[in-house]
């Protein structure tokens, strides 16, 4: 399990247990890591929890998000990445670091083993838009964490991996309803997409498509 250390100068002001699949960061006392101060944003930042993968987010604060003093948007999180937020420090530690590290840099092996190759090629997935005024559109998943939806209404998050596509709900704005898979919920946590499985996310259809 991962653990968050905040500190400020270089003090030590609480520890954070990685437990849940989402922590929200930000200066009002509804986030799950609260940081009470004028350069944090309301709700600052994200970090969603896949399995053992942990990815840092953005919310279009005003003052940014650093990662190891650089700036950034989205970022799959590494054991000893320090993220910035406002004056505060937040220490990444993964103390269940897993055994395969080589298997998540998707690095291709040599010929000589075909069936590791096979385990470590990039999978590829778009999503097909199915309703509204963008109806026909397609979006390739090339990232490894793809946020969508509306902050206002549903934000849903598909994570790539080695194993496939994963959908997650994001709650960023007290909104309590998931989005649905198949006509089905997916609750609080992450399911695996399979091939024209259709989400429905924010009052929009979208088909999701693996090859």
């Amino acid at each position: 399990m991962a653990r968050l250390l905040l500190s400020l100068d270089g003090q030590l002001l609480a520890e954070y247990n990685m437990s849940k699949e989402r922590y929200t960061i930000g200066r009002l006392p509804e986030n799950d890591i609260r940081i009470d101060q004028p350069a944090v944003s309301a709700h600052h930042a994200l970090i969603i929890n896949i399995l053992n993968d942990s990815y840092l987010e953005d919310l279009n604060s005003t003052n940014g998000t650093y990662v190891n003093d650089k700036a950034i948007k989205k970022h799959a999180l590494q054991n000893g990445d320090v993220i910035t937020v406002g004056q505060h420090q937040l220490h990444f530690v993964d103390v269940d670091l897993p055994q395969d590290e080589f298997e998540k840099t998707l690095i291709i092996p040599p010929p000589s083993h075909p069936r590791e190759k096979l385990r470590a090629a990039p999978r590829q997935a778009r999503l097909q838009v199915l309703s509204g005024a963008m109806a026909g559109r397609e979006m390739e998943l090339v990232k490894t964490l793809t946020t969508l939806g509306r902050p206002d209404s549903q934000v849903a998050a598909i994570t790539r991996r080695a194993e496939g596509f994963f959908i997650v709900h994001v709650d960023t704005s007290g909104e309590s309803q998931y989005p649905l898979v198949n006509g089905i919920s997916i609750g609080s946590q992450a399911r695996k997409l399979v091939n024209n499985d259709v989400i429905e996310l924010a009052g929009v259809k979208l088909a999701f498509f693996e090859s």
